[in-house]
Order: structure tokens, then C-alpha cells, then sequence
């Protein structure tokens, strides 16, 4: 497939501008196996940001910190102005457990921190990686209110975070992106999370676009998973639902021939496929599967193809829970109000 040429977008309304599709960076440091040696790493992102590919997402809690740090090294070699720089703040881990932070003391901590490890002075959007339902989302909003006032960081968003949260955030200080799964055997966020962004001028950034490397490998990607690979505990990967599931990847594969284009091009396609206001960002370390996923941006779709697609994945085809920590995505992100908080 040609050279392809990465459109830049506008993301919400509050004047960031990104790459069409960014690079998620986690893989790189945690969750999918080991760390990948650091030079490999920082060649990717290179790479990634001279093919046009300069929308590059990542957390604190990757590694933790590593995946901040290994970041921040890549901009020293001075891309820092042709990047935006996407990182996270609010899990963190009490007595071995995880736990979800979104006071305002941490929030300020948690991102002084991250402009130390990435080295940088400003974050470009900086999210609430998943929301802490003891604090109102009015309270967490301030203190980033501030942060954007203060010139450390540039533009507020959320993941994980449902209609009525996002709709409250967004009264304290605009909102300039939503960060949730979605991708074919992901839609659960269609009926009232896309609908609300829209109507507020919000930017969508799906995350696990190919469904954490199913639509690139289909089964066949639990036999390769390194040792504490994140994905061997997700209920769609377990054997019990594989089996029913991997009939999804073998209908995608199908139409991917006909398309003439790999299976995790056309599940990226269709991502794209869903407006202008939607910057996918799949994740990778590999400079080959970078490449095949800018191709995604060439392959064009018919309506007919984004309903057939759609039907190959639907919610009664698919089985299993799309996260393995279900009960800490948007379905259980409502807040307190306002009214009930009081002050440290």
C-alpha cells in the first residue's frame, strides 16, 4: 500500500489540533508483557511523528511512570513542538488495590509529576483516567481549571466517564476530549456518550481500537501473550467466550479480502468511518504494525460496509465484558453533587 498522507484534525472546539489517529504508548512500557527496550521504543516514536503521527497518548500509570519518562526522552531529540502530548492522572493503588483519585491536592500533585517525568512545561490535554465517584466531578474540574489558568496545562479531558458526568464537567471548563473504548465489539458507549460530545463540541479519542489486538490476530493473539500480559484476564479473551468470538474475526477476514486490506486496517476504518470529531489511537510497538495502521486511513467504506461490519460484532454475537475491571468504566462514574462536598 502507498505512502499514506495523515490528515490533521481539529479535536473538540477548543482549538487543539492532532493528527487524525495519535499512538498509544502504553504497550510500550506495561500491561502487555514486559517493557520493550527503550531505544526500540524511542525509534517508534520518531518514526511515528515523521510519518505525521503526532498525537502520542499515554498515563502515569503506565509503568507506573516509565511509559511518562521513556516519553520525555523521545522529546529531547526536538520534537517537542510538532507533538500534543495526551497523559492521564487518578489511578493509583492503596493497600495493593487499585484506587481512583480525583481530589484536588492529588490531581495538582499528580500533575506536577507528570510534567517532571515528561520534561516538558506544559501538558496538551491532560484527562481524568477514570473518575473518582467519592468527589463531585465539579471539584476535580476546578483544580484542572486551574492547572489550564496556571499555563501547565492546555486543554481538559475525560475517560471513562458517562453522559451526566461529562455534561457537569464540561459546565466548570470545557471539555476538549472524551477517552473510551470503542471499536466494532465495543459500542456501548454510542447511545448517550458519542450523542452528548457532539452536542457539546467534545472530541472522541477511542482507545483499544482493534480490541487490545483481536481484530489484528484474532485467536490466535492469546497463544503468543508474554507472561503477566493484561489481556489474559479479559473476559472476551477467555477460552469459554474465544470460542464464540473468534467467529467475529473470521467474518472480518472475509471482508478484508474482498476490501483487499488487512483485518486490523478495516476495524481501524471503521473507527475513522465514525465522523470527523473521532481520533483513534491504537497502540503498538512495532514500526511494521505502525505502518499498517496508518493504511487504515486510506481504506474507504459504503454505508452498506459499515452496517455489514457492524452486524458481524453486534452486542448479542459478542460475549464476555469488553474490560476486565468493568465496574471502574463510565457505567459507575457518577459523582456526588456539588452540594454535598466539603472543603479540605
Amino acid at each position: 500500500m502507498a505512502a499514506t498522507n495523515v490528515p490533521r484534525v481539529k479535536l473538540g472546539s477548543e482549538g487543539l489540533e492532532v493528527s487524525k489517529q495519535g499512538l498509544g504508548c502504553m504497550g510500550m512500557s506495561a500491561f502487555y508483557g514486559p517493557p520493550k527496550p527503550a531505544p526500540d521504543m524511542i525509534k517508534l516514536i520518531h518514526h511515528a511523528v515523521h510519518s505525521g503521527v503526532t498525537f502520542l497518548d499515554t498515563s502515569d500509570v503506565y509503568g507506573p511512570y516509565t511509559n511518562e519518562i521513556l516519553i520525555g526522552k523521545a522529546l529531547k531529540e526536538g520534537i517537542r513542538e510538532k507533538v500534543q502530548i495526551a497523559t492521564k492522572f487518578g489511578i493509583t493503588t492503596k493497600d495493593g488495590k487499585m484506587d481512583i483519585r480525583g481530589d484536588p491536592s492529588y490531581v495538582r500533585a499528580a500533575c506536577e509529576a507528570s510534567l517532571k517525568r515528561l520534561d516538558v512545561d506544559c501538558i496538551d490535554l491532560y484527562y481524568a483516567h477514570r473518575i473518582d465517584t467519592r468527589v463531585p466531578i465539579e471539584v476535580t474540574m476546578g483544580e484542572l481549571k486551574k492547572l489550564v489558568e496556571e499555563g501547565k496545562i492546555k486543554y481538559v479531558g475525560l475517560s471513562e466517564a458517562s453522559a451526566s458526568t461529562i455534561r457537569r464537567a464540561h459546565a466548570v471548563h470545557p471539555l476538549t476530549a472524551v477517552q473510551n473504548e470503542w471499536s466494532l465489539w465495543s459500542r456501548d458507549l454510542e447511545q448517550e456518550i458519542v450523542p452528548t460530545c457532539r452536542e457539546l463540541g467534545i472530541g472522541i479519542v477511542p482507545y483499544s481500537p482493534l480490541g487490545r489486538g483481536f481484530f489484528s490476530l484474532g485467536a490466535s493473539l492469546m497463544e503468543n501473550l508474554a507472561e503477566g500480559d493484561f489481556r489474559k484476564n479479559f473476559p472476551r479473551l477467555q477460552a469459554e467466550n474465544l470460542e464464540n468470538n473468534k467467529l467475529i474475526f473470521e467474518w472480518v477476514t472475509e471482508m478484508a479480502k474482498r476490501k483487499d486490506c488487512s483485518t486490523s486496517q478495516l476495524a481501524l476504518a471503521w473507527v475513522h468511518h465514525r465522523g470527523d470529531d473521532v481520533c483513534p489511537i491504537p497502540g503498538t510497538t512495532k514500526i511494521d504494525n505502525f505502518n499498517q495502521n496508518i493504511g487504515a486511513l486510506s481504506v474507504k467504506l459504503t454505508p452498506e460496509e459499515m452496517t455489514e461490519l457492524e452486524s458481524y460484532a453486534s452486542t448479542d454475537v459478542v460475549k464476555g465484558d469488553r474490560h476486565a475491571f468493568i465496574a471502574s468504566t463510565w457505567l459507575n462514574s457518577e459523582t456526588p453533587p456539588l452540594s454535598s462536598w466539603k472543603a479540605e
